[in-house]
């Protein structure tokens, strides 16, 4: 099922239902030989935003930039939003070869919780030639490790239907008081579509991507 920010708050309770298997900054168990699962190092942004560039083009998007230009600026976005979005990334050796993120919203305080917050999970990816091999999941399970620490209420994602599977064997599950509109702005994640993928929604794990 490959391919498919974060500011601790305290007094949280609940979260997505299942277990949160990842450990992030340590190999997991069962993972291909020299391949490790971990944060995002500051060194590592530039293919950390490569991989995103790569997203776009193997789901025939058209950038509205160079690539040189949009690895820049998605460096300096990275650098300027670690406050609320923690990567992930896979490596073999040292070379990156998947990346997951984990966006946090602070929610208003409530009297039983005065710290609350959640999570969303963004721009899942394992490059081709590293799918079938259980990576994503790895990256997904790590997010909800995350989540966990961070004594998050809930962790949501904008998958595709071919993704909600994977999801759901992966401790998410639907909910029916969970609704979305339109913004105003043009999004222009993935490809041509509104979150990440053709047909604006993401791609499942097995083809390349998920997570708006």
């Amino acid at each position: 099922m490959d391919g498919m920010d974060g500011t601790p708050a305290d007094g949280m309770n609940g979260m997505a239902r299942g277990t949160a298997g990842g450990r992030p900054g340590a190999a997991a168990d069962g993972l291909p030989g020299g391949v490790v699962v971990r944060e995002a190092r500051d060194e590592e942004l530039a293919a950390v935003a490569a991989l995103r560039w790569e997203w776009v083009l193997e789901n025939e998007g058209t950038p509205v930039t160079t690539r040189e230009e949009f690895l820049r600026y998605f460096v300096g976005w990275a650098r300027e939003n670690a406050g609320s979005h923690r990567c992930l990334v896979v490596l073999r050796g040292t070379e990156v070869i998947g990346m997951a993120w984990l966006a946090v919203v602070r929610r208003v305080p409530s009297p039983r919780a005065p710290a609350r917050a959640s999570g969303d999970v963004q721009c899942v990816y394992v490059v081709p030639a590293e799918r079938d091999r259980g990576l994503g999941g790895r990256l997904i399970d790590a997010l909800r490790e995350l989540a966990r620490e961070a004594g998050l209420e809930r962790v949501t994602v904008h998958s595709s239907s071919r993704a909600v599977p994977a999801y759901r064997r992966h401790g998410f599950v639907a909910s029916p008081r969970l609704l979305q509109a339109p913004g105003g702005g043009a999004a222009r994640s993935g490809s041509a579509g509104s979150a990440g993928g053709p047909g604006g929604t993401p791609e499942s794990p097995a083809s390349g991507g998920s997570g708006s």
